[in-house]
């Protein structure tokens, strides 16, 4: 049965220290769909007509890869496995190009922050919370799971991570000093709680919130998304402070490449790939970077 050949690679995979949870239920679905069709052995025909049930064209393309990584597994031990090609095209979506706020779009927007809803911890909490996502590329997800505790002499201490992996993010003193003053605002508002933000409600800060927030900040300062290009959210904050560091690489290239390291590090990325996509997102810093390059090479002459 096809179903204990796919029980035994998944077996073998979580083994290896992969989760593959979400592989697993989908090559599971597909070695029920082959049994119940009377096909015990991976089946070109079979593994395009189970793909293909997918809702969407890159799911669909992803359904196939699954498939087609077991078969090839398989089919090193069993040559009656054929091996499906990859015709359903990327199994990923391509990343959208990223909104980069100025630094006066920026201010604009804690300042309608901060001016937003009634006279309240409100107005503090989100032109707090915009501004140490501006200076710190935190994903939205870390800085409202942030505790009293991840405070820190050396920085915030990021916990709730993307990617289960704790780090350190050391703060300006101006942000610091920020923070400080929120705080000492927002302790006696809910003082049984030690979430750093919190709603009206006396609660931790939800995402749904925050992006609230931001859509009516973003409105009122007329930040709107022209036809064709990217749209600001409150995420593109973490894209412009990815992008403004690389802007700021020195120009030595053992230099520049320890930077884009750190950068990955600071940012909590998984791989140093996600940090370097932004020198392909961003056409501008793409540019830069390549007349740095040239600077480099012909030693500064024109």
């Amino acid at each position: 049965m096809l179903t204990q050949a796919v029980d035994t690679y998944i077996a073998m995979r979580r083994a290896c220290g992969f989760a593959f949870r979400t592989e697993g239920t989908y090559l599971r679905g597909f070695a029920a769909y082959s049994d119940a069709k009377g096909h015990h052995y991976v089946r070109s025909d079979i593994a395009l007509e189970w793909a293909r049930q997918g809702r969407s064209a890159c799911q669909r393309a992803r359904r196939l890869g699954h498939v087609i990584r077991f078969a090839r597994y398989s089919h090193a031990e069993d040559a009656r496995h054929e091996l499906p090609v990859p015709s359903l095209g990327p199994e990923k979506s391509p990343r959208p190009v990223p909104y980069i706020f100025s630094p006066e779009d920026i201010q604009r927007l804690m300042q309608s922050a901060s001016q937003s809803g009634y006279r309240t911890l409100r107005r503090l909490t989100y032109y707090t919370l915009f501004g140490l996502l501006a200076c710190t590329g935190l994903r939205l997800s870390e800085a409202i799971h942030l505790r009293y505790a991840d405070i820190t002499a050396d920085g915030l201490v990021i916990r709730r991570t993307k990617f289960k992996k704790s780090r350190l993010v050391p703060l300006h003193a101006t942000a610091r000093a920020a923070l400080a003053r929120y705080l000492e605002k927002r302790r006696p508002y809910a003082p049984m709680d030690d979430h750093v933000f919190i709603s009206l409600r006396r609660k931790p800060l939800l995402v749904a919130d925050a992006e609230r927030a931001f859509r009516t900040a973003a409105r009122k300062i007329g930040l709107r998304r022209e036809v064709g290009s990217p749209r600001p959210t409150l995420h593109a904050l973490r894209h412009t402070f990815a992008v403004r560091a690389l802007e700021s690489c020195p120009d030595n290239r053992d230099h520049i490449t320890k930077h884009i390291v750190a950068l990955s590090t600071y940012l909590g990325h998984g791989h140093v790939a996600h940090t370097y996509w932004y020198l392909e997102a961003t056409p501008q810093l793409m540019r830069d970077v390549s007349e740095r390059c040239e600077r480099f090479i012909t030693g500064g002459r024109p």
